[in-house]
């Protein structure tokens, strides 16, 4: 079969359209945004017609596989691990309806935060929702599951979880393929009332979800993912999940690993393998990639007294990546320590790009509050909450995607005016909108600024689905027109965009301000350019 080079992000994509998946459905976030994009750049997506457009958030991203998988076709979803916050609700609830088509759930995770407001570990949803989580060694691995994960959804009636963090999702290795899959035909649920969550039947499905348990044990002791590999040297054992195994095996190349290892892939947990652990070794040593997930259920099994070791005494650091170096440390052995990096230059922290009308902005709203005085901007998830450092200084929260109007209202509400909210294009349709109506419903005196760059410009300028009618969204929610401003953000407006957002300062209501200009990291993008064009912005 043909080999591919491939991020552990594509290898998941070419996995799922080998299996005949019908559809993704994503909303962008680092590090799972690669995962749609391969599928949007691929031949065989294109002529089978898959559906791949960006979704407003993960959560309508969350149903729309859902209805997919609902007409019995194959679908996924994907989002960063932030996102599965946002698509909870639908995930959780998606455990209880099961399935018709196989409906797999990828999320990335990212420890060390290297794009993210925190490090949370996705698999204690997919406990949560209890349904099976494949966790990928490697990018063959990868592939493997998300060309097999369809079959296990199918087959169990639930959802699947995929989840991998970022040094697999952006790091590349080759992948074998296997045979190409026919899509599945249309068919409805046998059951009719199985998606329909009404007390009396979610009762019943929940009954059959819990039905699956011994089931999925089953599958995941016996389960090609999940190895147990025996040692003379039974003082230690070592459970090592996902990508945590790499780390492990990277520091025994060239030694002998004379301990028992639980290679761990595929949850739920495989009861006999952990008790044949626990009874045989001394103590254990876990290593995983984000939460002390495993260890804390382990320390539950300390009926025969077993020592459990790991992220929660010190063994491994508590928070950030698992590395090579800090497994090599939690064993005793040595290891070469990077080399350092000659100081030729200052360290450079994340900028906004030379042009950006983000700048612009944040010069004109900083001279219209000098007035009132610092700590009344709320910004949201974007290239613009880099107005947070200097020499801006002109941002005071970044919380989650959407938090800036609502706590600008809250804020407002508690007495501080004026009280403004910084929003991406983008971040306003995934969930801004709905804090907007919160402000209008209760005339709450806030101003919004609507940063509008005509894209997703933080993940690599994926499609913004306010693009053409934002103005008409807004006003749609209610917002007076008159009290709806636009203006080009330029240094040759500047004195006009500080008498714009003066005058709104000023309303005793809600107020809508969109600087509009494109992201220049876009102008290259043709195809954009045109329907800017086209649509006269």
């Amino acid at each position: 079969m043909q080999k591919l080079l491939l991020l552990g992000d594509e290898a998941i994509a070419q996995g799922a359209i080998d299996a005949g998946m019908s559809g993704v459905y994503a909303y962008p976030g680092t590090p799972s945004t690669e995962i749609t994009e391969y599928i949007q750049g691929s031949k065989i997506a294109k002529e089978r017609n898959l559906h791949s457009k960006w979704s407003s958030n993960e959560k309508t991203a969350m149903e729309s596989a859902l209805g997919m998988c609902y007409a019995g076709k194959r679908s996924m979803t994907c989002m960063k691990h932030v996102g599965l916050n946002v698509a909870a609700d639908a995930f959780i609830n998606a455990a209880i309806t099961g399935v018709n088509g196989g409906f797999v759930v990828v999320v990335a995770d990212d420890p060390s935060m290297h794009s993210s407001q925190n490090e949370q570990d996705s698999r204690v949803y997919g406990k949560f929702a209890m349904i099976p989580i494949l966790e990928p060694v490697n990018q063959q691995e990868a592939y493997d599951m998300a060309y097999t994960a369809f079959d296990l959804s199918e087959k169990h009636n639930v959802p699947v979880m995929i989840r991998l963090t970022t040094r697999l999702a952006h790091s590349r290795a080759g992948v074998v393929r296997k045979p190409l899959l026919e899509e599945r035909e249309t068919s409805l649920p046998k059951d009719p009332t199985q998606f329909v969550l009404l007390p009396s039947i979610a009762r019943r499905n929940y009954k059959s979800l819990l039905s699956t348990r011994p089931d999925l044990e089953k599958v995941s002791m016996e389960s090609e993912y999940n190895q147990y590999i025996d040692g003379t040297d039974r003082s230690v054992g070592i459970v090592a999940c996902g990508l945590a195994y790499n780390y492990l095996m990277e520091n025994f190349q060239d030694r002998e690993l004379k301990h028992p290892v639980l290679k761990l892939s595929q949850y739920p947990m495989p009861r006999k393998a952990v008790e044949r652990m626990i009874e045989e070794c001394d103590e254990i040593v876990v290593l995983e990639d984000g939460y002390p997930v495993i260890e804390e259920l382990l320390k539950g099994y300390q009926e025969a007294g077993t020592p459990v070791k790991g992220r929660l005494d010190g063994t491994l650091p508590r928070d950030g990546e698992l590395s090579p170096n800090n497994v090599a440390a939690a064993f005793g052995l040595s290891y070469e320590e990077g080399a350092d990096v000659p100081d030729l230059v200052e360290a450079r922290p994340p900028a906004m790009c030379k042009g950006c009308g983000h700048i612009d902005a944040y010069q004109a709203l900083n001279i219209a509050l000098e007035q009132y005085g610092p700590g009344r901007v709320f910004a949201d998830i974007g290239c613009y909450t880099l107005g947070a450092l200097p020499p801006y200084n002109a941002v005071n929260s970044c919380v989650d995607m959407g938090a800036s109007i609502t706590m600008a209202k809250g804020a407002a509400d508690a007495g501080l005016l004026p009280a403004v909210a910084v929003i991406g294009d983008s971040t306003f349709t995934h969930s801004g909108m709905t804090g907007l109506l919160d402000a209008v419903n209760e005339k709450t005196p806030i101003t919004v600024i609507v940063s509008d760059n005509y894209t997703t410009g933080m993940t690599g300028g994926q499609d913004s689905q306010a693009l053409g009618h934002l103005e008409a969204i807004i006003e749609g929610i209610g917002v007076d027109p008159e009290h709806i401003r636009v203006f080009k953000p330029t240094a040759a407006n500047l004195d006009e965009m500080v008498n714009i957002i003066k005058e709104e300062f000023a309303y005793e209501g809600v107020s809508v301000i969109i600087p509009r200009r494109q992201c220049i990291q876009t102008m290259r993008n043709k195809s954009l350019v045109q329907k800017v064009k086209e649509l006269g912005l």
